[in-house]
């Protein structure tokens, strides 16, 4: 056990942190890895870009062409 924890705290960064997840009940361990990922993603702060009248326009056009 020594081994394992010494081997997470010496590989765990805090760009790519480990996560120890449960896995004796499968339905959980699948939920608290997608809350991982979904609170993940939300710490991105990503949106869509804005896209002026004129770039509008243009992939309007594109649009038609395909």
């Amino acid at each position: 056990m020594k081994a394992y924890e010494a081997c997470l705290n010496a590989t765990s960064t805090a760009q790519a942190p480990w996560y120890v997840v449960p896995a004796d009940n499968k339905k959980k361990a699948r939920l608290i890895i997608c809350q991982i990922g979904v609170d993940k993603m939300k710490e991105l702060g990503m949106s869509y870009p804005t896209v002026d009248k004129e770039r509008l326009k243009e992939l309007q056009v594109i649009r038609k062409e395909l």
